[in-house]
């Protein structure tokens, strides 16, 4: 299951590639919401390394990758590592400890793609953002590797494990097709925002599943803030992109009337001639 999921996320990402060489739309990803893997009890079980498959993807990862720009293969990457890590905490039995794992697989994608920012963007406001998710986030990640060093998985399933395991499946469905959308756009800025949006809301989405189906004190109090911390931020972004779409909008009208006076400038001189 985890295999076909980072082959539906990698085959996504190359249709966002394309977008940027070929100008043509991403397909969709059709695959339908199914039960997670199975669950795994070592939570030392982190994939540091996403080219970990075997050669017939490892080729396919690198022709594909070719065709990308650097900061589509930088997210993308980056996107591939955090999807592993997660995958693996969905796949707990303990509602809290999926969480703790999950959520950590989560922070450490966005610190990658913040870091990712402050290597390519130069919008003043959107490099501050980039800054406070790293200085934030790994103040989490902190707490929830503490956590998770003394609350191993439960040695079985617990009556509300599949229900749990399913909302985490589902968010991540619509967490990643966003992202990749976002993530494809040319401009370094525009590229962070709106992949970062998607990640923000899913880590919500994903507090929220947390809030519904855990019972450490600990790990609910971390969701809500979670929750508080992130809507603030999603308005921003959501603020900062209408903002820019607004402005590009009038320059491109500004330069439409232009263009018009001009054309009727040229139109006058003929008839005088």
């Amino acid at each position: 299951m985890i295999a076909s999921r980072r082959f539906s996320l990698l085959a996504t990402s190359i249709a966002a590639a394309l977008i940027l060489s070929a100008c043509q739309p991403a397909t969709e990803d059709n695959e339908s919401t199914e039960a997670v893997t199975p669950p795994v009890t070592d939570i030392t079980d982190t994939p540091d390394d996403a080219n970990t498959d075997d050669g017939l993807t490892a080729d396919a990862d690198a022709a594909d990758e070719s065709q990308m720009t650097d900061i589509l293969r930088d997210y993308t990457r980056s996107m591939t590592r955090m999807h592993d890590e997660m995958m693996i905490g969905m796949g707990y039995n303990d509602p809290d400890t999926a969480f703790a794992k999950a959520m950590l697989g989560h922070h450490r994608g966005a610190i990658e793609m913040a870091k990712i920012q402050l290597k390519y963007g130069t919008d003043e406001a959107m490099r501050q953002l980039a800054q406070d998710v790293i200085d934030a986030q790994q103040i989490e990640m902190d707490i929830l590797n503490k956590w998770l060093a003394s609350h191993p998985d439960a040695a079985k399933p617990k009556p509300t494990t599949e229900a749990m395991q399913q909302a985490y499946a589902r968010s991540m469905d619509v967490l990643h097709g966003d992202m990749v959308l976002g993530i494809a756009d040319p401009q370094p800025d525009m590229a962070f925002t709106r992949g970062m949006l998607p990640h923000h809301i899913g880590a919500v989405d994903m507090a929220k599943v947390q809030l519904q189906y855990g019972t450490d004190e600990e790990m609910r109090a971390l969701a809500q803030s979670i929750i508080n911390t992130q809507q603030g931020e999603i308005q921003l972004m959501q603020n900062w992109i209408a903002a820019l779409e607004s402005s590009n909008a009038d320059d491109s009208q500004a330069t439409v009337n232009t263009e018009a006076t001009d054309d009727e400038k040229t139109d006058e001189t003929s008839q005088a001639e």
